[in-house]
């Protein structure tokens, strides 16, 4: 038998939440995917310099979101499925989904920010890596692909140099930077420009965990108040 009353209510307030918990999913599938192919980053990610690949470290918590948007959606349609079939066995299942969700959404959320200058110190020690060989007066083997690693960072930073350039980064500084940065008054830091390139999609990536948060909290409530309701329901054993 159908539930009434207020635990209808519930019922299809549920029903809301868990549809904009779908469309969260959905949203956050998108922004990772956005995330993992944002110029800015995938042109610094691919760098090679000595044989070693460029820090990829960010790209853990945007396989996290890529994971965890598509479970949700998942997750989401189930809980909607099962609050309109009023399933006990659906929404115990979607409970149990929306609890380990949340339990991987808090983990990511302390690993997130035990590391969130991690991302960046990696990427400025191979930025200067690459700055102390294209400075290298005495020519070394390596040089050339030095010049281009900081070329490749000065372009898609628009930057020049770490903010207190020695006299010879001055002299070589002309064939690395782009023309527009040279034209600059006072040209930016790439150590500064990386730190705010990380810094702004953590903001972002956090920004959203909290929101679908209180989303699951919301969730995890109703979800037992109508399953109370469905099993106090007349006709139900």
């Amino acid at each position: 038998m159908a539930v009434a009353g207020c635990t209808k209510c519930i019922k299809y307030m549920l029903f809301f939440f868990n549809f904009i918990f779908w469309l969260a999913g959905g949203v956050i599938l998108g922004v990772a995917l956005w995330l993992r192919h944002d110029s800015q980053t995938s042109n610094l990610l691919i760098l090679q310099f000595e044989g070693q690949q460029a820090p990829g470290t960010f790209y853990i918590s945007v396989y996290i979101l890529i994971a965890v948007g598509a479970l949700m959606m998942l997750v989401g349609f189930l809980g909607c499925y099962g609050a309109i079939q009023e399933s006990q066995c659906l929404l115990g299942t979607f409970f149990f989904f929306l609890v380990i969700l949340f339990a991987c959404e808090v983990a990511a959320a302390i690993w997130g920010f035990m590391n969130r200058d991690t991302m960046s110190k990696e990427l400025i020690n191979f930025y200067d890596a690459a700055y102390i060989k294209a400075v290298d007066v005495s020519g070394s083997p390596s040089k050339d692909a030095a010049i281009s690693v900081l070329g490749a960072f000065h372009t898609t930073l628009d930057c020049c140099g770490k903010g207190d350039d020695t006299p010879l980064f001055q002299q070589v500084k002309a064939t690395i930077c782009p023309p527009r940065i040279l034209s600059s008054p006072k040209p930016k830091s790439c150590h500064s420009e990386l730190v705010s390139l990380f810094s702004e999609k953590l903001y972002l990536i956090g920004l959203a965990a909290l929101v679908v948060a209180v989303i699951m909290i919301f969730e995890m409530i109703f979800t037992m108040v109508l399953c109370c309701g469905i099993r106090n329901s007349p006709g139900v054993y």
